[in-house]
């Protein structure tokens, strides 16, 4: 099996414990006179079994990241890391060039009056939407890397 196939089954497995969850939970409870729509505990085991299943995937998925490299000395789980970590980078530097812009997330810098008080800023807005962008461009060339991995590398087991 692909690592992106067990990537996929660990994500449907997830789905469907959420929907077992509330299943089981809807029908813990009903009224007198009443039957229950299911058998809470049927769905309470079903959930059990789901839950191995996915423990068995993320153990293996780990194993398969920790050990496979993308490049020398760069895991998988580096560059998903790193990955990360660009994404995080990106936002915020995206953000204080908003900011200082005066875009949505610093409120704008529109004044009523002439007698009102001018917004200034001392940061280089050029260079952070550029230096923004250079992350973004980063962030999706190591993720087109990560999934080509996910397709050509056997899950370990």
């Amino acid at each position: 099996m692909k690592l992106a196939e067990a990537l996929s089954l660990r994500s449907d497995a997830q789905k469907r414990l959420a929907q077992l969850q509330a299943r089981a939970v809807a029908s813990a409870r009903y009224q007198e006179g009443e039957a229950s729509p299911e058998d809470p505990n049927a769905l309470l085991a079903e959930a059990r079994e789901v839950v191995a299943e996915i423990e068995s995937l993320v153990r293996r998925i780990n194993r398969t990241n920790a050990a496979v490299e993308l490049e020398p000395g760069l895991t998988i789980t580096d560059a998903i890391a790193r990955r990360d970590a660009l994404a995080n980078e990106r936002s915020i530097v995206a953000a204080l060039a908003d900011a200082a812009s005066g875009g949505s997330a610093g409120g704008g810098f529109g004044r009523q009056l002439r007698s009102e008080l001018r917004f200034l800023t001392d940061v280089p807005i050029p260079q952070l939407r550029a230096e923004a962008d250079a992350l973004a461009r980063r962030y999706r060339e190591l993720d087109t890397r990560l999934q080509e991995a996910n397709w050509t590398t056997e899950l370990l087991d």
